[in-house]
């Protein structure tokens, strides 16, 4: 097995450029939980080689900042450094209760983070931090901060979604489809996959369980450039395995 091909199989479907603004949706269900994804795009996010002049800001609704420390420090990258350097801004909103009603989109709850949120991107701009990369490690979570508002949450993404435009920032989300399953395609998802540059799905295999295969991945990425103006939708199917300090992600039947 090629393990750095294995490391990089990931990073080839993303095909990331840290330059231009992009929006990845990564989608999970109960049985495939897609939560690596993120670790992987925020190591590397932190980790570009013009470090200095990248940054994360991180929204944690699921999460305390300790579980994603620990995380991350098995993948090489100590977030408390990163921190303490202005590198990693973290926002706990476990507790964030968001108004009722219409003044839920003015005031209070999502539209003060807003406010927050472009804040701290000015300020890191003006720290020539030019690689800025958003993070929300749980939409549905901020749907239940939001009482249930879909249009809070829906407004709340378009407004990040602006800034990812004005300042070419990443912006990266995470969802759980299969939460929707007793309804039609809500709004919600429909949204987000129809904003997204990248859309990331971890399901089950369908051929079921394994035990050393944990599920596949399939990657789509709009918009590939291919020269002379032209681009087109490119998608990526392989399996995966997540392991104590790394994912093995390979190609169905090229695994021994």
């Amino acid at each position: 097995m090629d393990h750095h091909r294995s490391s990089t199989l990931l990073d080839e479907a993303l095909a990331l450029d840290w330059t231009q603004p992009r929006v990845i949706v990564i989608e999970d269900c109960v049985e495939t939980n897609g939560a690596f994804v993120l670790h992987h795009v925020l190591k590397r996010s932190l980790a570009l080689h013009t470090s200095s002049t990248s940054a994360v800001i991180f929204l944690a609704f699921s999460q305390p900042f300790s579980h994603y420390d620990r995380i991350l420090r098995k993948l090489g990258c100590n977030l408390v450094t990163q921190k303490d350097n202005k590198r990693f801004v973290f926002f706990n909103l476990l507790t964030l209760e968001c108004p009722d009603g219409d003044e839920g989109k003015t005031s209070g709850g999502l539209p003060s983070l807003y406010r927050e949120i472009q804040k701290v991107i000015i300020a890191l701009h003006e720290e020539n931090r030019k690689s800025i990369t958003i993070m929300i490690d749980d939409i549905s979570l901020m749907e239940v901060a939001a009482n249930g508002s879909t249009n809070h949450v829906l407004d709340f993404l378009h407004y990040c979604h602006t800034l990812t435009l004005e300042f070419g920032c990443l912006l990266v989300t995470v969802n759980h489809g299969d939460i929707y399953s007793s309804m039609e395609r809500p709004a919600l998802l429909l949204q987000m996959e129809y904003l997204a540059d990248i859309l990331i799905k971890a399901e089950p295999l369908s051929t079921g369980l394994a035990t050393d295969v944990h599920g596949q991945l399939t990657v789509l990425n709009k918009g590939i450039c291919e020269g002379q103006g032209n681009s087109r939708n490119r998608t990526h199917n392989f399996h995966f395995k997540v392991k104590e300090n790394s994912v093995e992600c390979f190609y169905p039947g090229t695994r021994t």
